[in-house]
């Protein structure tokens, strides 16, 4: 068995959501401690047992320790076999796309295609957004040779959730490729979505765009920003996710949601200045995809490479587990990150 202190690192959630992923594709037990522990609200919250659960029916484990506040889980993985659908509902506005993030890579080993349906957040801080997931990641998992889609059904926010995101994944017929993105194109374009719900008496959408517009254009970037206004959610919501186009399939992304008194100006001007900073760093991976690509990339087979903006907590945290459950080699020398995968394929790395 596998011990993990998940104090370690970030001290996050990603810990107990990448272990157990792991943990289920390498066959291996895993104990993890100290959960969350330095977090304001420390041990597990509805978002993390619904990941250990979904894993736990995907490949026929057990858990203990799977009640919220728990600063303690022990995992055993069994055999995968899965069904075709699944639905799962976090029971808050806890994030999808983190659930989906770490079901992906044991989807992508099942012996038939499979759809899921996910309940909760779609749009919040502290993780990456549909829009992110869908542009951002999604792109460079298919250049990987993961067949995986995802569609949004219906926004969902903080406080309530209630979001919908559907999933399909088809299996991998062989090992992952590894990717090289090492140095950036040239800038083809900036681009994004401006998303509101409930909210178009008050152009939240149009004013988000227009305030990360004037941001870029102090910079001499033109953004081209679809404002959209929905009425499906069941609340209240923003968001916004902007995108740059650097050529040779490399694409930066940023994004934030709406808060209590966050303004729809203050929000325009944040992730614009974010997606600045990131593409100013001359990075081929943006801050966030950094250290969600870590895994799919410890899978893979061959060395991927990446330049990246800055060292952060995740990133250094996937690559500890990597190396923890693979032997995944991943070395970070200034901005640039190397992953030597072990080129996992039918259960066996």
């Amino acid at each position: 068995m596998i011990e993990i202190d998940g104090s370690q690192y970030s001290g996050s959630g990603t810990i107990v959501r990448q272990a157990v992923m792991f943990a289920a594709l390498t066959g291996q037990p895993v104990h993890i401690v100290k959960a969350r522990v330095r977090r304001p609200k420390p041990g597990l919250r509805p978002q993390h047992i619904r990941v250990v659960k979904a894993v736990c029916e995907l490949v026929n484990g057990k858990a203990d320790g799977l009640f919220q506040g728990s600063q303690e889980v022990v995992f055993r993985p069994g055999a995968l076999e899965m069904g075709k659908h699944y639905c799962w509902d976090i029971g808050s506005a806890g994030s999808t796309t983190m659930l989906a993030l770490a079901v992906l890579p044991v989807l992508a080993f099942a012996p038939a295609p499979v759809t899921v349906e996910l309940t909760g957040g779609l749009f919040q801080d502290f993780a990456p957004s549909l829009f992110h997931l869908q542009h951002v990641i999604l792109p460079l998992l298919q250049r990987m040779g993961l067949h995986v889609e995802v569609e949004m059904g219906r926004p969902g926010y903080v406080p309530r959730g209630q979001g919908i995101l559907h999933l399909s994944v088809k299996p991998v017929v062989r090992a992952l490729r590894s990717l090289q993105l090492e140095q950036a194109g040239t800038l083809e374009r900036i681009w994004g979505i401006a998303l509101s719900s409930h909210l178009e008496e008050r152009r939240v959408s149009e004013r988000m765009a227009q305030a990360a517009r004037q941001v870029l254009g102090g910079e001499g970037h033109r953004a081209d920003i679809d404002a959209r206004n929905d009425t499906e959610s069941l609340q209240p919501g923003a968001a916004l996710a902007l995108f740059a186009d650097l050529g040779r399939g490399i694409r930066l992304g940023a994004d934030q949601a709406g808060a209590l008194r966050r303004t729809a100006e203050a929000i325009g001007k944040h992730v614009a200045k974010q997606l600045l900073e990131d593409l100013n760093s001359g990075a081929t991976l943006d801050r966030f995809a950094a250290d969600q690509i870590v895994p799919f990339a410890a899978l893979a087979e061959g060395g991927s490479h990446f330049c990246v903006p800055a060292e952060t907590d995740h990133l250094l945290t996937n690559a500890w587990l990597a190396r923890m459950f693979l032997g995944a080699e991943v070395r970070l020398q200034g901005h640039l990150l190397t992953v030597h995968g072990v080129g996992y394929h039918d259960g066996c790395a």
